[in-house]
């Protein structure tokens, strides 16, 4: 079992309003992206949720039973607290690997999740060239969400230090990151910002 982690716990300081609940098309932000993972093939998804928690649950309208909201205790210890919140809620026997992503990037598309699943499981079942322990969608030298943790690291996210969160685990295993090249524009464009967010609104 693979579930999805949705990291949605930040204040959305810069954006000014919860990013989970702005508008893509006829959904949010994180009805779009629960439905996008569910698409693509996570059989769990599990968003962490912050300071707007309340207000989030109120009005987000859920894609399916499989898609539960937690909340992150302590948010301002930042995109790293949600991480590890996640992983926690996540983490049972069976669970082979985490698939993380950010509220941040809602255009992701489905295919681009199945590929990263994809080619997880086909590295390491086939393991014609070792496993891999990272996978994360890439193009033309970018690296995308969402990314997938093996559970070999889940007690190394668990020590990771605040500051640097998942890079630091992912520079460390540099030699077991698959990069999967995808077309996919959406897995590239994080929208943080009310500039960002207006580009968007703009050009959709």
């Amino acid at each position: 079992m693979i579930p999805g982690i949705v990291l949605a716990g930040g204040d959305s300081s810069r954006m000014g309003r919860p990013k989970a609940l702005l508008a893509v098309g006829h959904e949010s932000f994180l009805e779009r992206i629960a439905r996008v993972l569910e698409e693509g093939g996570v059989e769990e998804v599990i968003v962490v949720l912050g300071r707007d928690a309340e207000r989030i649950r109120n009005q987000a309208r859920l894609p399916s039973p499989r898609v539960r909201l937690i909340d992150n205790p302590n948010p301002a210890g930042g995109q790293l607290s949600s991480l590890l919140v996640g992983l926690a809620a996540a983490d049972r026997p069976g669970v082979r690997a985490v698939l993380v992503t950010l509220i941040d990037v809602p255009l992701l598309a489905a295919a681009t999740v199945g590929a990263v699943l994809a080619a997880y499981r086909t590295r390491n079942e086939r393991a014609p060239h070792g496993r891999v322990s990272i996978v994360r969608p890439a193009r033309e030298g970018q690296h995308g969400h969402p990314v997938m943790f093996d559970r070999s690291l889940f007690e190394e996210l668990r020590r990771a230090d605040r500051s640097t969160g998942a890079r630091s685990v992912i520079r460390a295993h540099a030699d077991e990151v698959l990069d999967v090249e995808v077309p996919d524009e959406g897995a590239f464009i994080d929208i943080d910002t009310p500039a960002d967010y207006e580009r968007f609104i703009a050009t959709s």
